[in-house]
């Protein structure tokens, strides 16, 4: 007989693999029973992949609104470019923060000098949801390179700070809410306390294999933790997982396509806007992704 999961784990989210056009990515966040962890409303696992010799990533620019994209890698190389006119190659280690607010379009593909030989990709990309007050802000875009994030040991586990502040260090990232994004990696027989000084809490399992109040779980999925508790996880295996959460987000979000919004209209519009071409071009490109019918 399966053990059931402790009280500890509200909710247990198994991947969902999705096409974007060329590679596979494995969807977490959002699901109809959980749609955000605190503010974030959507992460994507990317890889671990291998593109072939002469292949990459080609995502073609294509719009937001109301949120804020964050990417890390663990492996491989993204070109960012946007409709601000910015041009950025992310790296293991980065952290590229898009804030869309009232609108801007970006393009993500594998910079043409990785492509001869093929590469590897891994990482992931999340999105946040914007306060309501702030959703129609100004657009930016920041990025933080490696040397700029806070890394150290916690008793034996090594952890990246990308983003708000987390047992007593402060990641120098922007960001509009309160919310916390690590990335730990456990060796085996290490334990990691997840303190209950944020509202809302999910570890996603990246890889390896660890234990919490004798219940086991494996790699990829993600567990969104009960309010209020502290609790411990055990590495069986070397594991690595992303550890976020947050203040719960200040009402419900509505989320269609590439587009994240407290209102509707508000939606109906950016779709209107897409569809007439009415969002500023991303730099150095001619294409474009089309709004999707459905």
């Amino acid at each position: 007989m399966t053990m059931p999961p402790p009280e500890e784990i509200e909710t247990i989210i198994p991947p969902r693999r999705r096409d974007l056009g060329g590679f596979e990515v494995a969807r977490i966040l959002p699901i109809a029973k959980r749609q955000m962890v605190g503010p974030f409303i959507f992460l994507d696992q990317m890889g671990p992949t291998r593109f072939a010799p002469g292949t990459g990533v080609d995502v073609r620019p294509h719009p937001h609104i109301g949120l804020a994209t964050v990417t890390y890698l663990f492996s491989g190389a993204i070109l960012h470019k946007d409709s601000l006119g910015y041009r950025q190659v992310i790296v293991p280690g980065d952290v590229n923060w898009m804030t869309a607010g009232r609108g801007i379009a970006h393009s993500e593909r594998t910079p043409q000098s990785e492509r001869p030989g093929g590469g590897p990709l891994y990482g992931l990309q999340s999105w946040v949801a914007l306060p309501r007050e702030r959703e129609e802000m100004q657009p930016s875009f920041r990025h933080y390179s490696a040397d700029q994030l806070p890394r150290f040991d916690l008793d034996g586990a090594h952890v990246a700070l990308i983003a708000g502040r987390w047992h007593g260090a402060v990641s120098p990232v922007e960001i509009l809410n309160d919310l916390f994004y690590a990335i730990v990696d456990l060796p085996v027989g290490k334990r990691l306390h997840i303190p209950a000084d944020h509202e809302e809490r999910a570890l996603h399992l990246l890889s390896g294999h660890v234990t919490l109040a004798g219940w086991e779980t494996a790699e990829s999925q993600m567990l969104v933790l009960q309010p209020g508790r502290e609790i411990a996880i055990e590495a069986l295996a070397p594991t690595r997982l992303a550890v976020l959460g947050g203040a719960t987000i200040d009402g419900p979000r509505h989320i269609w396509w590439n587009f994240v919004s407290s209102s509707r209209d508000r939606i109906e519009q950016a779709k209107a806007d897409w569809r007439a071409d009415r969002f500023m071009p991303v730099i150095d490109e001619t294409e474009r992704i089309p709004l999707p019918e459905q």
